[in-house]
């Protein structure tokens, strides 16, 4: 399952294009600063509003009965759980 969005990097506050992957029950984050012609890399740190984007969209498709099962929101809550607050 793939997830995409569009956010902005919080070191230099340039767009950049963001993706989660759900591969082997593990979550996955990649970003790129281009549309096209970029290749996806790792993000240096996966930030706790990567993490809330990613259960809201996830919380959107449930609803909609989009391929989203409980056990990943439940696995996504759990890591927001157990991060720092900001």
């Amino acid at each position: 399952m793939e997830i995409e969005w569009i956010d902005t990097d919080p070191v230099t506050g340039a767009k950049r294009y963001v993706q989660a992957e759900k591969f082997a029950k593990k979550w996955r984050f990649r970003v790129r600063f281009r549309r096209r012609y970029e290749n996806w890399a790792e993000p240096d740190v996966v930030s706790r509003d990567m993490w809330e984007t990613l259960l809201d969209a996830l919380e959107r498709r449930y609803t909609r009965r989009e391929g989203v099962t409980d056990e990943d929101l439940k696995q996504v809550r759990a890591i927001l759980a157990a991060l720092p607050e900001d």
